[in-house]
């Protein structure tokens, strides 16, 4: 079964519905020694019954051990519901923690929050990092350097903009121009500070699109 489960996604899925929102039910039932056994050559067996919700889905089973037992019950849930679990009875996405205080209060403002994602000690994150420098001059702009490994209290941002490597640039576009929804541009590796400063300005940009079309 834990290879099953190691190799199929669903399983894992299903396994999950199961222990949070399943109920079970231990019997153990003393197997009784037949006629000239002696005591203590019968070992006592476990019956457990595991029932998925949101699906008609059942599974029994028995083991020398109540662990035993529930193992294969759940196992043969699983195959029972055979993936048609209802999706009332698996969340479909979780909350996410809202953004650092001072972050949000940027984005509040009416800035252009910049966020770079940077792992220590990396060449390209140092190089990148050198080339904000001249964010400083740009009024409106809100620059704040992220540690890789804080990255989680940023997912409000991270996630949406897909952020897959380090180091990454990525630029909100103000909340007056986003609708209030966080918008976010996303770019890897060493970004020259002209890039940079063109990629603020893109995200504040608010007017016409120009398209080229030649003759």
């Amino acid at each position: 079964m834990r290879e099953k489960l190691n190799e199929n996604p669903m399983a894992q899925i299903g396994l999950i519905a199961v222990l949070v929102v399943a109920a079970f039910v231990l019997l153990v039932k003393p197997g009784s020694g037949g006629d000239g056994s002696e005591a203590g050559e019968e070992t006592a067996s476990t019956e457990a019954t595991v029932s998925v919700a949101g699906t008609g889905a059942t599974g029994t089973a028995t083991g020398v051990t109540s662990g035993e037992a529930v193992e294969g019950a759940i196992e043969g849930a699983l195959e029972s519901a055979g993936g048609e679990a209802s999706s009332d009875a698996l969340p479909t996405s979780l909350p996410l923690p809202p953004l650092p205080a001072n972050v949000a209060a940027a984005y509040d403002a009416g800035k252009t929050v910049v966020l770079l994602v940077v792992q220590q000690g990396g060449i390209d994150d140092r190089l990148v990092t050198g080339s904000t420098v001249g964010l400083a001059a740009i009024p409106g702009v809100a620059l704040f350097i992220v540690p890789a490994k804080r990255i989680a209290r940023y997912a409000a941002i991270t996630l949406g903009a897909g952020v897959q490597q380090v180091p990454a640039l990525l630029v909100m576009r103000p909340k007056r121009l986003s609708g209030g929804v966080p918008q976010a541009s996303v770019a890897y590796g060493f970004q020259t500070p002209q890039s940079i400063v063109q990629a603020v300005r893109d995200a504040s940009y608010h007017g016409p699109e120009a398209t080229y079309h030649p003759n």
